[in-house]
């Protein structure tokens, strides 16, 4: 059964004095854990503020993209927002740190709109997708609409871009992603 639900990925890593090694995508092991999407294209962001906020995001179909997503400096809290139409658990949210140090990763599967914040400055993630980026199929909802417990001051505003400024509210959102059966549930 293919996965499709936000899944959290904690690859091992064999350290020695020299530092350590591991494997941060075998298709066989993930096919085994039942992510058996066809990953097309990598992206490379860098996010030079702390508290840098990006999302959230998603293209629509008929592009829509499950992403694997990791941090390759510094930390971020990476966000899943279950966006899918009908589903019991429309607009709830899971997330974790993904950093450097801990080497996790986060699947975020089409239907889930995704977003992160940085939690030290300069931070560069990484991230696999299953669809080429199509323009006309770019989506998001505003990144405080979905009631997400963003870890940072109270007193902190977020790094923006104009175009996650003006997107439309979860409220507002009238939702292409079709139920699946599945529920939004907890990361293990």
């Amino acid at each position: 059964m293919t996965i499709t639900l936000p899944t959290l990925i904690e690859p091992r890593r064999f350290g020695d004095a020299r530092g350590w090694f591991t494997e941060v995508y075998n298709e066989a092991a993930f096919h085994a854990r039942g992510i058996t999407q066809r990953f097309v294209q990598d992206n490379h962001s860098l996010s030079v503020p702390r508290y840098t906020l990006r999302g959230l995001h998603f293209q629509t179909p008929p592009n829509g993209q499950d992403k694997l997503v990791r941090c390759i400096r510094g930390r971020i809290y990476d966000v899943a927002v279950d966006v899918r139409r009908g589903s019991p658990t429309y607009g709830q949210w899971v997330g974790a740190e993904l950093s450097a140090e801990n080497g996790h990763q986060l699947f975020v599967p089409i239907g889930f709109a995704h977003g992160f914040l940085t939690l030290e400055d300069n931070c560069e993630v990484t991230y696999k997708v299953t669809s080429l980026y199509a323009p006309e199929s770019d989506g998001g909802i505003r990144w405080d609409s979905a009631g997400i417990d963003w870890p940072m001051p109270a007193d902190a505003a977020p790094e923006l871009s104009p175009k996650d400024e003006k997107l439309p509210t979860l409220a507002e959102f009238d939702s292409p992603f079709p139920y699946d059966g599945r529920p939004l549930a907890p990361l293990a």
